[in-house]
């Protein structure tokens, strides 16, 4: 089917040394050949082979608009597996808009947001979970985050999404074949064998949407909250993560009335740090509303940075931020070393047992924000979990994207009523029914089974030009 020929800038609009138009569709070759010459004045593209670069200068009728590059990719061998073109120009933003413009006057239209990703789609190049990889890589905020979007991008969910429906759909043609011609397709103990298939492909979507956690924090970072008592520390920690006077440090309790949001990378892990007011018993009106957020965020967060302040006695306001910080992802940083101690380790860790039954003698560390004393061991301390705890990143499958989370939910639902049915000693054809509904749901995750308005919502989230 002929498709029309859309054009967008690739890059970011800056005065930047290089900016690319894009060009896709049947005519895109034709289309730039209109307004292309090359050192010798002449127009000579159509007959060009494919992936070869052409240097020459881009005219609006005589007027000459910029010296150029011409990428030429012939489909199916391009992005969208349609012909397509690059025009490398100089990345003014003016010329970059007036190459652009120049294009749509010779028989391109402007491309609508995602477009070219999702011509890539409905001409098989790739399917939508690896499309849905384009946005995320294009919007990846660490290290992390980028090499789980390029792994999607590579295939390891589709590959895993299209094993299991394979598995799925020989057990649907199975059963219809052995329900069809019963005199040589035997259903004897099936279902004993059917029931240990399905279990071990529950087990394994399990996993992938357990996955769902870990790829939010690899998406969007670990959103980590700083809590303590007033004057603990907690801005100056702050401050120094930062790496600037981001808050206001005074020898004065509770400065901090309302939250301070920050953004910092250890060893491109992202954490989106939150510094809080000091929890206390307080009567200044403004002072409990920043105590009401600091306590909500507490409960909200990934992981909570405790500070506690060593050269004060232990009283009911450090108790009450103990219950608060329970059974949270978190540690504790023993500040003001510097100073001398009014606090012993081991009866604050015996306070911390008796008050929440939780052992916290391996998330102690020793800190003093003054002389940065202990911040290369919180940020170890950090790393270490991001790897080996509970937050842990490797070559495995991460999903990302809510839409797959809830077609894998859909899938083990769907699989859970195949056993149900089993337990139930109903008759095979019940099988199939919830079989095909599991089959449908993860072809929704790679695409063989979204309607066209779905098709559009997804697209129209990407960026002008991919």
């Amino acid at each position: 089917m002929k498709s029309d020929t859309i054009a967008a800038i690739a890059t970011a609009l800056s005065n930047s040394g290089i900016g690319i138009v894009r060009v896709s569709g049947d005519e895109s070759i034709s289309v730039v050949n209109k307004i292309f010459k090359n050192k010798k004045n002449q127009s000579n593209l159509e007959n060009v082979k494919s992936h070869t670069i052409h240097y020459g200068f881009i005219y609006d009728g005589n007027e000459l608009i910029d010296e150029v590059l011409v990428m030429i990719m012939k489909g199916p061998k391009s992005y969208t597996a349609e012909n397509t073109v690059e025009i490398n120009c100089h990345g003014g933003v003016h010329v970059v808009k007036k190459v652009l413009e120049t294009v749509i006057k010779n028989g391109a239209r402007i491309a609508q947001p995602g477009e070219f990703t999702k011509r890539a789609f409905l001409n098989g190049r790739i399917d939508l979970s690896k499309a849905e990889a384009v946005s995320e890589i294009i919007h990846a905020k660490n290290d992390y985050a980028l090499k789980s979007s390029v792994n999607q991008l590579k295939g390891y969910i589709s590959d895993q999404i299209i094993e299991i429906r394979q598995s799925i759909l020989y057990e649907i043609a199975f059963i219809e074949s052995a329900l069809d011609d019963p005199e040589h397709i035997s259903l004897e103990g099936y279902s004993e064998r059917l029931n240990n298939i399905i279990k071990d492909l529950v087990n394994k979507l399990t996993k992938l949407i357990q996955s769902g956690n870990n790829g939010k924090v690899l998406k969007e970072g670990i959103n980590t909250v700083i809590v303590g008592k007033p004057n603990a520390g907690k801005s100056s920690l702050l401050n120094r993560l930062v790496g600037e006077e981001r808050a206001i440090v005074t020898n004065i309790a509770g400065t901090t009335r309302d939250t301070i949001e920050e953004t910092i990378h250890i060893n491109g892990i992202q954490l989106n740090l939150i510094d809080t007011a000091g929890i206390c018993d307080a009567d200044n009106e403004v002072e409990k509303i920043g105590i009401d957020k600091a306590i909500k965020y507490a409960q909200e967060s990934d992981f909570i940075i405790y500070v506690v302040d060593s050269s004060v006695p232990l009283d009911h306001d450090e108790e009450d931020i103990i219950k608060i910080v329970s059974k949270k992802k978190k540690v504790i940083l023993w500040n003001k070393t510097d100073l001398e101690p009014a606090l012993n380790e081991e009866e604050f860790i015996k306070k911390v047992k008796d008050l929440i039954d939780e052992d916290v003698s391996g998330m102690l560390i020793r800190t003093s924000t003054v002389n940065r004393f202990g911040l290369d061991e919180l940020e170890k301390y950090i790393e270490m979990m991001f790897f080996n705890g509970h937050i842990n990143y490797n070559d495995e499958v991460y999903i990302t994207n809510l839409r797959q989370i809830e077609a894998l939910n859909d899938t083990v639902e769907s699989l859970g009523q195949v056993l149900i049915s089993i337990s139930d000693q109903m008759p095979e054809d019940f099988y199939s029914i919830d079989l095909m509904s599991a089959y449908t749901s993860l072809g929704m995750i790679i695409g063989e089974e979204v309607g066209e308005d779905l098709v559009n919502e997804i697209f129209s989230k990407f960026c002008m030009g991919k």
